[in-house]
């Protein structure tokens, strides 16, 4: 698995068949270790607290040993290694919630708005998960259980079966642009000691001369709050894709 300071972790790049049998419980259970009550769940949940707490980079083995206040050597009782146990982490933070309106009220629209806010606070709340490249999942109970859920509340928009997916793909490769964009502004405020407007605020009077130069005559005419925190450019972009998503759904039923 590739790993590097600050760099991209990929999923699925461990023992496929071993994490396919941790994942679904299918496997040989090990025996009794030297630290009672330890578990492959309580490992899993061990190394999520530290990727949120510390970043992805800082899961270890040892600093997950670390945080259960065990040796290395008894978590390769349970799991095989670093490549194994991120795929049960990105499985456990993805579990879709117990909650009946989790997926919002209404038809197909409303699932698809309430899984894009609910995608973006999972990325909010773990960041890490933008440091991994998940184009080669391991299809885990979380996984199929959310998507379950969700192709059940979209499939009234009837679209074939491949567009429904490529819908729910369309709405999460949004929320990720989106979520990369916040996460990372928040990661140079914290390192730099710079808020956001202070930041913008260093560059006024070099830019007030910029846009009074002539040189960029649109730009100079842009109202005074069009970069104001007020606006939410998440929600706007959303909305938009439900828009044409709508279209696409009301042409279909028109031409049928």
């Amino acid at each position: 698995m590739t790993s590097g300071k600050g760099g991209t972790e990929t999923s699925g790049s461990g023992d496929i068949q071993r994490t396919l049998e941790l994942l679904w419980d299918t496997g040989r259970r090990p025996s009794r270790g030297p630290k009672p009550g330890l578990t492959l769940d309580r490992i899993v949940e061990a190394a999520v607290r530290v990727a949120d707490a510390e970043g992805l980079d800082a899961v270890s083995m040892r600093r997950v040993a670390a945080e259960l206040g065990t040796g290395a050597m008894s978590l390769y009782r349970y799991v095989p290694g670093k490549a194994e146990l991120l795929d049960l982490m990105l499985d456990r933070v993805q579990r879709p919630s117990d909650d009946p309106d989790g997926l919002g009220d209404g038809g197909w629209r409303g699932a698809l708005e309430a899984l894009g806010r609910a995608t973006l606070e999972l990325y909010r709340r773990h960041p890490w998960l933008l440091h991994v490249n998940q184009s080669r999942p391991i299809l885990g109970p979380a996984a199929i259980d959310g998507m379950e859920k969700v192709l059940t509340r979209i499939r009234p928009m009837g679209l074939p079966d491949r567009e429904l997916v490529s819908a729910i793909i369309l709405v999460d490769s949004y929320v990720v642009g989106a979520a990369r964009t916040q996460v990372h502004q928040e990661e140079a405020e914290h390192r730099t000691g710079l808020t956001d407007t202070e930041f913008w605020e260093a560059q006024v009077p070099v830019l007030e001369k910029v846009m009074a130069s002539g040189r960029y005559p649109v730009m100079a005419s842009l109202d005074e709050n069009t970069w104001g925190a007020d606006f939410d450019h998440f929600e706007f972009g959303l909305q938009r894709i439900l828009d044409g998503l709508e279209a696409i759904v009301a042409e279909r039923r028109t031409s049928a």
